[in-house]
């Protein structure tokens, strides 16, 4: 029989619906039967792409005897951490101060007021290399719970308490920073050619995750100061994903990250959120540097977004699992994506075999399981119309495998990062379709999210929104695919939707006095405290990527008030800079923006004009950090950098500006795209 769960509109949720685990839906109602019943709370915290969850699901969660046992002596709350951010930041900051490590599921005990005491991730059925069982964490919580139940709020009020003051490093208490500047900014590339893999790629060791955002921060740093270093650290990476096993070699996308340090064998589920900030990164590597690579690599990233991830209704669903099943019937992760020699020969027969054995590095040992590999592609081949023939063949036969899970969920934030990844490469790389798909989206978003008073949900199904409220990054991220719709197609409604996104941000997330932002609303549900991070995660932390919104709003529309609070924001990101450059990616290349001013660049000039569109299209491929770009008639009053700039006798033109103090306006997009170059060219290319 169904249990709670069965009404979600959460897939994950959904999955546990048939659990003989009496789960509860996170909410007052399961905590006030918590209190009602004088038993603790076990708080399960998963996704639907996640393997271990998975694993933990099929092991314990569908336990009859282990589920009897749990709902006799705990009320059981299952949560979505993509549906519930907020919840899932404020316990696994816990679960990590407490072991040193976390990850999901998230495995928590909590008091009826939602007080954390005991903590852990994935437990085995039975005791395994030093980790005690479910059954047995289960008895040991349940018979503190009942006999040293003094001791147990003793350690939950510690950390409470513990919790209160991490939170204070980030909010008034810690004063105020000033926003990064050439310095710090040069402290961090130093910090980061500390941590970077000359070798392999990438930063620190295994698990490598793809660092999309530290990409950026360096092309935007290659841009402004023409460091050699930066750019050859983004080069480097980005060339060592394209090419290894974490890039989907046949369809195209990159998953979530790879077990080892040569980035070989992914952790196979697909992220939304990845593939949107992967697909940017490799757009403005091919805009800077104009390689083939990473040209390919961003049209195909693209094209798997349209092709697998796109819903009915027109967005962007939030993953594909890591596990499939296998030939036998089992469900094992990786088994869409890895080959033998001999399931090439089956394809391909064998002379053809022996070539995309080659080509792909696909041995008898095998890099994966069961003597199977993940495809690489360690270098071009030599023959690029046979590599094609042979990647479409196993591309079509690999769709006639029994296909991963799609969790079609539909996230604001990472559908904002989709649509301003797509919108752009629609743009650049000359792909209409790419542009349509990401207005699509938008108005989904528009329709679906956005309530009639202006506040955004974080989630929707099948054209149904969720019931839970968008967090900082819901708005930010949104705003950032608005802001690059509107910069794309120079329809103004696209900046004034993110404008009302951004007042929200600054009325209901920032904290006046500080500066600082918070990552739920001031009147959102309460919580045991109120989650604030200024570093990334698998994504631009909201704090930062609302700061990068303000700042481009404000260069669009010269609006003081949104400027300071970008600056005020970024604070934070000057106390960091040379600390902790990889984990405040996003906020440095937000920063590189602001140090470069943005430039402002207004193109005026009749739609239908190719003189416009040559000038429009010039001012996208330039290369100045965060520069802005607004299109429209001459003199058009309803965005205000557009206001007061006439045609040049008679011509479309473009003007370069900061500040709205601009240079005098070029009819030739060459002379656009040049100015919109480095800013200054340094003596020594290794700075």
């Amino acid at each position: 029989m169904p249990n709670r769960l069965a009404g979600a509109t959460s897939p994950y949720l959904l999955q546990h619906a048939d659990n003989p685990v009496d789960w509860w839906p996170w909410g007052p109602e399961a905590f006030a039967e918590a209190e009602r019943r004088g038993v603790p709370v076990l708080l399960s915290v998963g996704y639907a792409a996640c393997h271990w969850c998975h694993v933990m699901a099929h092991e314990s969660f569908e336990d009859e005897a282990l589920a009897a046992y749990a709902n006799e002596r705990f009320v059981a709350v299952k949560v979505d951490r993509e549906e519930r951010p907020d919840v899932d930041a404020v316990y696994m900051e816990a679960v990590q101060a407490a072991t040193g490590q976390g990850g999901w599921p998230m495995t928590v005990f909590l008091t009826p007021d939602k007080d954390p005491f005991y903590f852990g991730t994935y437990f085995p059925p039975e005791p395994r290399h030093g980790m005690p069982s479910f059954r047995q964490v289960l008895e040991g919580v349940d018979a503190a719970w009942r006999d040293r139940r003094e001791e147990v709020g003793e350690v939950a009020a510690r950390i409470r308490a513990d919790l209160a003051e991490r939170a204070s490093v980030y909010g008034v208490g810690s004063g105020v920073h000033r926003p990064p500047g050439e310095a710090e900014l040069h402290e961090a590339l130093v910090a980061l050619g500390r941590d970077f893999d000359a070798r392999r790629g990438g930063f620190g060791g295994a698990p490598k995750f793809p660092p999309a955002m530290v990409i950026e921060f360096l092309l935007r740093h290659h841009a402004r100061t023409g460091s050699a270093a930066a750019l050859e650290m983004a080069v480097r990476t980005a060339a060592a994903m394209a090419r290894g096993g974490i890039h989907d070699q046949l369809g195209g996308g990159f998953a979530r990250y790879t077990v080892d340090a040569d980035w070989v064998v992914p952790h196979f589920e697909k992220m939304l959120y990845d593939n949107a900030l992967l697909l940017r990164a490799y757009l403005h590597l091919w805009r800077a540097t104009g390689s083939p690579l990473a040209r390919r690599v961003a049209l195909s990233t693209a094209d798997f977004l349209l092709r697998e991830l796109r819903t009915p209704e027109g967005a962007f669903a939030s993953a594909l699992d890591a596990d499939s099943l296998d030939g036998s019937g089992a469900s094992v992760e990786g088994a869409y994506y890895a080959w033998t020699p001999g399931q090439l020969a089956e394809v391909l027969g064998e002379a053809d075999a022996a070539l995309a054995a080659e080509l792909y590095e696909v041995t008898a040992t095998g890099t994966f399981e069961h003597g199977s590999s993940v495809l690489q592609l360690p270098a071009d081949p030599p023959d690029a119309e046979a590599a094609e023939r042979i990647r479409a063949r196993l591309f079509a036969a690999r769709a006639e495998r029994p296909a991963p899970a799609r969790d079609d969920k539909v996230v604001a934030a990472w559908n904002g990062l989709a649509v301003a990844a797509l919108a752009e490469t629609g743009a650049l790389l000359e792909r209409p379709d790419l542009v349509e798909a990401a207005e699509r989206a938008a108005d989904l978003l528009l329709a679906v999210h956005l309530t009639p008073d202006g506040r955004l949900l974080r989630t929707s199904r099948d054209g149904r929104a969720g019931a839970h409220a968008g967090v900082l990054e819901d708005y930010a991220d949104t705003a950032e695919g608005f802001l690059a719709l509107y910069a794309v197609t120079g329809e103004a409604e696209w900046l004034e939707l993110a404008g009302g996104l951004l007042d929200t941000v600054l009325k209901h997330f920032a904290d006046e006095a500080s500066g600082a932002l918070y990552d739920t609303a001031d009147d959102a549900e309460e919580l045991i405290r109120r989650p604030q991070d200024p570093t990334d995660n698998a994504t631009p932390s909201g704090w930062t990527a609302a700061a990068g919104a303000l700042l481009t709003y404000a260069a669009y529309t010269g609006s003081a008030r949104h400027r300071t609070a970008a600056e005020r924001a970024l604070g934070i990101v000057g106390a960091l800079a040379g600390r902790a450059p990889r984990f405040i990616g996003w906020g440095l290349a937000v920063a590189e923006a602001l140090v470069d001013g943005p430039r402002e660049v207004a193109v005026v000039g009749s739609a239908g004009d190719p003189a416009t569109a040559a000038l429009h299209r010039a001012a996208l491929l330039g290369t100045a950090p965060g520069a802005v770009v607004a299109v429209g008639a001459p003199d058009a009053d309803e965005v205000p950098l557009l206001a007061d700039r006439p045609l040049v006798g008679g011509a479309p033109a473009a003007y370069i500006c900061r500040h709205f103090a601009c240079d005098a306006p070029t009819t030739d997009p060459a002379v656009l795209a040049e100015r919109l170059g480095f800013l200054v060219e340094l003596d020594d290319p290794a700075s």
